[in-house]
């Protein structure tokens, strides 16, 4: 069984002295395990109670003596002040990590996590604040804590669509997990009634017969197998995931799974409830949890309040990686549009009314739903003309030293916007970090961007959710991607002041690329289990001080894959040769057919892999697998049931629990990587460049990408070469073309999965099809 792990990503902490960790070593001793358990159960129906009666006797107290601690500042004081006052954000309140008022109090919490000198007044701290503390802040500063220690290796958190599910799945879904009980559920199923919305002939809609669907939609595939919006008893004794083969091949596995009662409810998207507009189409990418998580993580891993020194975080070039991530993000978005028939991202306009209005169909944790945008809506209707202009003074600023090509700042330092380095500065700026080049005139104006896209004030306290106030929700909403396409201007217009790479400068003498063959490239839908047990509200049973967890919901939703797929590369070379090897993939045309020049295209393309190879003398044939070998890339997730088994027996002694048991927390969804595209064949093109081995930076002996994810190590990235090379800067076609780049027009065909069901007669109706889920038959 395959099953890749994060250790999670480890920052060289300046400050923290070290906690006493397990040995490196490949299999979890004691320690360990008794640590991972806690992290655990912590987290375990976090909106709850703390019901474990160990951890309510362990959080009596916060402990505020700056012994315990490797450096005590102003955050943490005003946190214990806040506590003491009575005017921490209470429990049962949304919390925003975008809302200044919640910030605050967040960086001090972390900070009280962070700094702790050993496990057990980290522990105590932990435990306090699962008791006393807002549980969104809680769940904020506990996950920056796990990430950023250095001396949790190893340790994880379940996801954050397991910890919070509101986040995620449509409110339908929310209700009907917070609402189940089993014994209740056992009753009902022994009195359910056939299905009637959907009835199905062998001559189709032909006869006497008719064929009757109440308020059906085609996508709406449970009911395609005359299934309703209910729990159903799991007929398979694991989740469904694209790699559940891996892991039902072994023998332990199915041991610890066999005695957990699993039922699944079909969820899909906002789409199900209400086309809001033509944008709903795209809620089934928008909307996937895999991608929304990665824009978390990657916002958690680089924190805009963390400084780059103190956590390393400037070692990774962080303000260029944001920055790049935001470009990557916008043109895989924009593939997808293109799949659906739409054309460019719309431009972002403080002065004109926005088309697309949004619906989350979300409810938070404390019961509240979400607010909604309604189409056509005016930016400058909110009416708090400070902050708004504000944002826009903020905006003018950058724009106006990209230009100048320079800023003086406050205390006379001029720093060269001319140099290709000084995307840095920019990123830092426009991710609004604390490392921006100009503390004097530094404003959280990203914070207040999405402050005012949620309705809330300076000062609020007590705020209504809003999808534009969490990293984990923002994506959500297509005005976020019209936004975030402003950010993005800025760095596009930094690269266009840079001069384009010269002939010379992209050419590798001797090194041409003769080739490139693909196999297949297939997209279609298959299905998700995403665990949902932490919502469920029956009781919680405790067995010699051990939580009996023997009930697991999950909700079942269809995602978008793709066939796995491979390349293989002829590649002359005319001597030995370390190199890098960078592969893209981007559209061809726009929306109305129209090739897409290179110059205009290249900021469309997204980066799928970058590799170190040795070239040798001759011919070298190189192989590259999706499922395999592309860096960034993860599979679908272990879920919170399973790892918390997997602990428990290690924990008792019937397993040795090897530290590579679930995915790097980092790493962007594979299933993403291609856009949908069309039955018929949506034409695409991959583009290849070569180019030597520049700069120190190198997987080092103790990086491995399938388990680390290495934040401020300064080793996460293959070479010191700008991100996006050589597509990061305006592009003279005529010195651009050189023989070690190469073009590949590549179809990207989608197979409509549910056709089988559409259109030919399901003979096992009010059944879950686990044969076709299992095969994948879309041939």
């Amino acid at each position: 069984m395959k099953l890749t792990i994060v250790l999670l990503a480890l920052v060289g902490l300046v400050a923290a002295a070290s906690v006493s960790t397990p040995s490196r070593v490949t299999v979890a001793d004691h320690a360990f395990l008794e640590r991972q358990k806690f992290l655990f159960e912590i987290v375990y129906r976090v909106e709850d109670p703390l019901m474990f009666e160990e951890y309510i006797k362990l959080g009596q107290s916060l402990i505020h003596d700056k012994a315990h601690y490797t450096y005590y500042d102003e955050h943490m004081e005003q946190f214990y002040e806040a506590y003491k006052y009575g005017v921490l954000l209470p429990r049962g309140e949304f919390f925003g990590a975008l809302v200044k008022t919640h910030y605050r109090q967040a960086y001090g919490l972390f900070n009280f996590f962070y700094y702790a000198k050993d496990w057990e007044t980290f522990q105590q701290n932990v435990a306090w604040a699962r008791i006393h503390v807002n549980e969104g802040m809680f769940v904020y500063a506990l996950t920056l804590a796990v990430i950023h220690r250095d001396d949790f290796k190893g340790l994880m958190l379940p996801t954050i669509y397991e910890i919070f599910p509101q986040y995620f799945l449509n409110s339908k879904l929310i209700y009907a997990a917070e609402k189940f009980d089993y014994n209740t559920w056992s009753k009902y199923m022994q009195y359910e009634k056939e299905l009637q919305n959907v009835y199905h002939k062998n001559s189709r809609y032909y006869g006497n017969d008719y064929f009757y669907m109440k308020d059906f939609k085609t996508y709406q595939w449970w009911r395609l197998m005359g299934l309703d919006e209910q729990w159903y008893a799991a007929e398979k004794s694991f989740p469904l995931r694209e790699n559940s083969y891996e892991f039902v091949s072994d023998d332990k596995y199915v041991s610890f799974m066999k005695d957990i009662n699993m039922f699944w409810h079909p969820v899909d998207y906002t789409r199900d409830i209400e086309d809001f507009n033509e944008h709903s189409v795209l809620s089934y990418f928008t909307e996937d949890l895999g991608w929304n998580a990665y824009w978390y993580y990657l916002n958690m891993d680089y924190a805009f309040f963390l400084d780059g020194k103190t956590f390393g975080l400037n070692q990774d070039r962080r303000g260029e990686w944001w920055l790049y991530n935001v470009d990557q993000i916008l043109a895989r978005y924009y593939m997808e549009r293109l799949s659906n028939g739409f054309g460019e991202i719309p431009e972002f306009s403080w002065y004109h009314a926005y088309e697309y209005g949004y619906d989350p169909e979300l409810v938070s944790y404390n019961g509240v739903g979400y607010s909604y945008r309604k189409n056509y809506y005016e930016i400058q209707s909110h009416g708090n003309f400070d902050m708004l202009n504000q944002i826009k003074s903020s905006f003018k600023r950058i724009y106006d030293a990209v230009d100048t090509g320079y800023y003086t700042t406050y205390g006379g330092q001029k720093i060269d916007l001319r140099q290709p380095e000084s995307i840095e500065y920019v990123g830092n700026y426009m991710q609004n970090n604390i490392d921006a080049f100009d503390k004097t005139f530094f404003s959280y104006w990203n914070m207040l961007s999405h402050m005012y896209f949620g309705y809330v004030d300076y000062n609020d306290f007590l705020v209504q959710p809003s999808i534009s106030l969490n990293f984990e929700t923002m994506l959500r909403d297509p005005l976020m991607y019209t936004f975030y396409k402003k950010i993005a201007d800025v760095f596009y217009r930094f690269k266009y002041h840079l001069d384009s790479y010269t002939h010379e400068e992209l050419l590798m003498q001797g090194v041409e690329i003769e080739d490139v063959e693909f196999t297949d490239l297939v997209t279609y839908f298959d299905w998700t289990d995403f665990d949902v047990s932490n919502l469920m509200n029956d009781k919680m049973i405790v067995d010699d001080g051990k939580l009996v967890w023997n009930n697991a919901l999950y909700a079942r939703q269809m995602r978008l894959n793709h066939k796995p797929f491979e390349y293989e590369m002829k590649v002359k070379s005319e001597k030995p040769q370390k190199v890098v090897i960078r592969t893209f993939l981007g559209p061809k045309f726009d929306e109305y057919g129209s090739i897409i020049s290179l110059e205009e295209n290249r900021k469309n393309f997204i980066e799928l892999d970058e590799f170190v190879y040795e070239l040798a003398a001759g011919v070298n044939e190189i192989k590259r697998s999706s499922s395999e070998d592309l860096y960034w890339n993860i599979k679908d997730r272990t879920t919170y049931t399973e790892l918390y088994r997997y602990v428990m027996a290690a924990f008792d002694g019937k397993y040795e629990m090897p530290l590579d048991i679930s995915e790097p927390h980092c790493y962007f969804p594979d299933r993403l990587i291609l856009p949908k595209g069309w039955e018929s064949g949506y034409p695409m093109q991959f583009f290849f460049y070569i180019a030597p081995y520049v700069g120190s930076v190198e997987e080092s002996a103790n990086m491995d990408y399938t388990y680390y994810c290495g934040i401020g190590s300064g080793e996460r990235h293959t070479d010191n070469m700008p991100f996006g090379y050589p597509l990061d800067r305006p592009i003279d076609e005529y010195e651009f073309l050189v023989p070690n780049m190469y073009f590949k027009d590549v179809m990207i065909y989608h197979n409509n999965t549910l056709k089988p069901y559409m259109w030919s007669q399901y003979e096992n109706m009010g059944h879950f099809d686990y044969d076709f889920a299992k095969t994948n038959n879309w041939n």
